[in-house]
Formats: C-alpha cells, structure tokens, sequence
C-alpha cells in the first residue's frame, strides 16, 4: 500500500501558497495598518534642531557650498578641508544640510507592539509593576518575555512616550506562515495583519479558504472532499494551485491513504536524516564500515534511552 507523507503534503502546499503570495506582492503593503495622522506643526524650534550633530552638519554644509562655486574640483576640496572625497561629494550635492544629517530609523515591529496601547493605559491607571502587566497581557495572548515588558515601559517611567514602531510589508514566506497556521495558534498581530490582506487582495482569501479545508480534511482523516477540493484549485485561476491539482491526482490514491490512514513515512525520513547527519559530522574522513558502526550505535542509545 503506497501512503503519502503528510508532511509533505502540507509543505508542497505551503510552498504553493508562499508562489502566490510573491505573485501578489504589491497587495502585501496592505497588511500593514493606516498611519495615524501626524501632529500639526508647531512653530516653537524643533529640540533636535539644537543637536552637536545637526550643528556640525549646517557648518560643514555652509562650508562647502562657498567652495563649490569656485573651480577648485572636489579632490582639492577634500584636500584642503582634510574631509573624505565622498563627504565633501554629498554635501556639494545637497539642495539643503538637513539632507546630510544621519537619520535614526524607527524601530522595527515587535509581537508586543498590538499591547503597548492596553500597557499605556495601564500605566495610566497605576500600574507600574513590569510583572503584573506582563501576566495580564499574557492573558491575553501575548507569547514573549517579560524583560520585552519591562524594556517597553521603560520610557514611561522616564515621562517618555512609548516608541512607536515602523511597520513594514509581510513577506511572501511570513504570510504563507499566516496562512498555513491553524487560527487559534495565531498571534493577535497576524491575525489582524492577515485579515487587512485577505480583505485588500481576493487571490490570497481564496488560497486561504483552500488551505483551511485541506486543514479540515487532514484534522478528520476524512479524504471525501478531496476530490471536489482538487477541482476547486483546477478552477481557482492560480497556477501555483492548479499544478498542485495535477500533481495530486497522479498519485490521488496514495494521497487518500495519507490523509485517511495512520501511517506515515515520517520515521523513515528521521532515520534517513540521522544517517546523513553522520556522515557530514564524519566529513568523508571514514568508510561505510564506520558509518555503520556508528549507526548501529545509534540505534542501540535511543533503545536504552528512549
């Protein structure tokens, strides 16, 4: 009786989804959320404006650009200056010394970041203690580390704002994990990452609806609705699925065991991966006697220590 694997079964799927989400990748942007609006001018200086470094820039700027109508070139300026020929480059072709100061980016999204509002309200109502809003917002469903906390609530104590992160567009690999994922295993921030997406692109809430009934049909053992389900990607428009469909149905019958039986080749694929992981610690320094020696060995230590 041939049985397929269904693990791999479910990666030759998530591939597929993985294919089609880097064929929609401009409709990823739209898992990230809307900007708020950014605060109204104020017409006080700005406290950065006041910096050593933005100082320094203005002087430097204002310095180049007198020489920079004379005909000395560039080399000679750098020369004279005693600066680096690419800097004194930068600052001749800035239109203003706010373009040559170094920006410091905003810092990366986090899983912490869809709490930080709930611990800001928090904070506000008194509680101040890193290990009891950790505890509350693992209530919640937050899987991180309590110093994480501790490291976010930090600037409030100071009288500081929480930092605000800089969102930016999933990967094709990390929304096919979205996908892939059963959804109560789901972080609160995929879930509504995905949601936007699937919402802002129909290819992708079609590949999502295919995936979670191959889920069901795997979670039952149930292979009934496989071949109304292979029709179903024939017909989806997605090339990444109908080559899938196709590669399904010429071994439809091993597929059906896979899904229906207990059986699966998921020991052979260990074993195999064991016996490749000593021949590369070995680094081809030995023959096929020592292998085997090592092999049996192996085998004999996961018998007496399962």
């Amino acid at each position: 009786m041939q049985v397929s694997d269904r693990f791999h079964l479910w990666q030759g799927l998530s591939k597929r989804v993985s294919d089609i989400a880097a064929a929609h990748r401009g409709c990823l942007a739209a898992a990230v959320p809307e900007p708020e609006p950014a605060p109204p001018p104020s017409d006080e200086p700005c406290e950065a404006a006041e910096t050593a470094a933005r100082r320094h820039a203005k002087r430097l700027f204002e310095t180049v650009q007198g020489y920079t109508g004379t005909a000395r070139s560039l080399s000679a300026i750098a020369r004279e200056l005693g600066l680096n020929r690419r800097t004194v480059a930068k600052y001749a072709r800035a239109a203003c010394w706010q373009e040559c100061v170094r920006r410091t980016p905003p810092r990366r999204s986090t899983s912490l970041d869809p709490y930080l509002e709930y611990l800001r309200q928090r904070w506000e109502e008194g509680e101040h203690t890193a290990t009891v809003l950790h505890q509350e917002i693992a209530a919640k469903g937050y899987r991180g580390h309590y110093q994480r906390v501790k490291m976010a609530i930090a600037p409030l104590r100071r009288g500081l704002p929480i930092d605000t992160p800089r969102e930016r567009p999933p990967s094709p690999r990390q929304v096919a994990r979205w996908i892939t994922t059963t959804p109560p295993r789901r972080g609160l921030h995929a879930t509504e990452a995905l949601r936007r997406l699937l919402e802002h692109c129909p290819e992708l809430d079609q590949t999502h609806t295919l995936v979670r009934q191959f889920a069901a049909m795997l979670d039952a053992r149930d292979a009934t609705p496989l071949p109304d389900w292979l029709n179903q990607l024939a017909a989806s428009g997605l090339s990444a699925l109908a080559s899938l469909a196709n590669a399904i149905r010429e071994d439809q019958l091993a597929v059906v065991q896979g899904i229906t039986t207990p059986f699966n080749s998921g020991v052979n694929e260990g074993r195999i991966t064991d016996l490749k992981l000593q021949k590369r610690i070995m680094a081809g320094r030995a023959g096929v006697p020592l292998l085997h020696h090592r092999v049996i060995l192996m085998a004999h230590l996961r018998r007496r220590y399962p």
